[in-house]
């Protein structure tokens, strides 16, 4: 934290990346009368924000290290059909994260990330309303039913512990657990084979590409620049300023640069002092056409996979694939979401797919984000997010915005120190 003698309230920011984080950081940004140009290395939410579900549940923004995970085993994580895959050829890199990674998997570590996480997530949902208020013309939409479905009650069962667990840290999220009949009386669109479910209140969802597509709008019609394919291959700190050097050799020279890179975030904050690994758990998504169309989202938790409605189809996500995130989408991933969802799911022509998508979800050891100031107070970070950038990205914007004009942290962000 700079001393307050020293801070001083910048006027033109970099901000790197134009996901959801980066573009939510802009337009907060704007808002305390910061000229943002927004650089990223393909375009508006090319990297995890364009195709994954959509949801905004702060009630189940959890840490993704969980004791569950322990529970996989070496031979179900190398297996294509696992849920959660890791490459048997995992270079050290990888190796030395999923290590870190399983050491967080327990009760007491994640007890105390979730209760970092609550802060923040009391206030995520007011941080999209805020954008609507002041003319961001994207939907957030109410989910007038949100059910999260199983096979049986001892399934559901894992998902009302956790569920116990949220509410011990200090989240509130309001449920009732229902029966598979219930659950298909309420979308028809549940198969014969739910037997159990869990029915979530005051839940939203968006369409993710058309809602980043639209924020980037905005930004724009406020004086903003946004330049695609600009690939940044340096950000170097200097006396009065900071310099933003492309790979094709241009440059800009700004009063603060924001990396918000996804799961790239590593490779430009490392020489700032951020020693957290951000690694690309990769998720993938589909669409496809259904006779009903649920009125709000469908989990199976015990697949994970997940279902929105985007207007006339119904978009299906799913897996946690470590691998690079740069690597080409791998088949494989989407058979093994087709055959989790496919006996679940009524009268959904699973093999009418369009839109296959893979997305990298930058993750950390301990399921906690990076935001705020690096070793440079003109350098801050904004990322790691997992599997909750979308949910969490308009508040991580609007507190670190907070953060780079006022010189103070908000109590929400202290959790999440890049420096940790």
């Amino acid at each position: 934290m700079v001393a307050a003698s020293q801070f001083q309230v910048p006027e033109r920011v970099a901000v790197i990346g134009a996901g959801m984080v980066g573009l939510s950081t802009a337009w907060f940004l704007q808002e305390r009368g910061i000229h943002v140009t927004v650089l990223d290395r393909e375009g508006v939410g090319a990297g995890a924000s364009w195709g994954n579900a959509g949801w905004l549940t702060p009630g189940l923004a959890t840490p993704l290290p969980e004791p569950a995970v322990l529970k996989y085993g070496v031979r179900a994580v190398i297996s294509p059909s696992s849920p959660v895959y890791v490459p048997p050829s995992a270079n050290p890199r990888l190796l030395s994260f999923l290590t870190r990674f399983a050491r967080n998997s327990t009760a007491g570590r994640w007890k105390t990330s979730m209760e970092s996480l609550v802060g923040i997530n009391r206030i995520a949902l007011a941080a999209f309303d805020a954008l609507g208020e002041a003319g961001v013309e994207a939907k957030t939409y109410e989910a007038k039913s949100f059910l999260a479905a199983y096979r049986t009650e001892a399934e559901r069962a894992v998902l009302l512990e956790e569920i116990e667990h949220i509410h011990a840290a200090g989240q509130g999220i309001e449920f009732e657990a229902i029966t598979g009949d219930d659950a298909r009386e309420i979308e028809p669109s549940l198969s014969d084979e739910i037997g159990a479910a869990i029915r979530l209140h005051d839940q939203r969802f968006i369409n993710p590409g058309e809602y980043v597509r639209m924020l980037a709008e905005s930004v724009v019609e406020r004086g903003g620049d946004i330049v695609s394919n600009a690939n940044v291959a340096d950000v170097v700190d200097g006396i009065r300023d900071v310099r933003v050097v492309l790979a094709d050799g241009a440059t800009g020279s700004y009063d603060a640069v924001v990396l918000a890179t996804g799961a790239w975030l590593g490779g430009l904050a490392r020489r700032f002092g951020v020693k957290t690994v951000v690694q690309a758990g990769r998720g993938y998504s589909f669409s496809v056409p259904i006779e009903h169309v649920p009125a709000g989202p469908v989990y199976f938790p015990a697949q994970r996979v997940a279902c929105t409605p985007l207007g006339d189809r119904l978009r299906i996500a799913g897996m946690m694939e470590f691998k690079r995130p740069e690597a080409a989408l791998d088949p494989r991933r989407i058979e093994a979401i087709v055959n989790a969802a496919r006996p679940l799911l009524r009268d959904a022509d699973l093999d009418a797919r369009t839109d296959e998508w893979v997305g990298p979800r930058p993750c950390t050891p301990d399921g906690l984000p990076l935001i705020g100031a690096t070793a440079s107070p003109r350098v801050y970070a904004a990322g790691g997010h997992g599997m909750w950038g979308i949910t969490l990205g308009p508040v991580t914007g609007q507190l670190l915005a907070e953060t780079m004009t006022t010189g103070r942290r908000p109590a929400e962000l202290a959790p999440f120190n890049p420096l940790r």
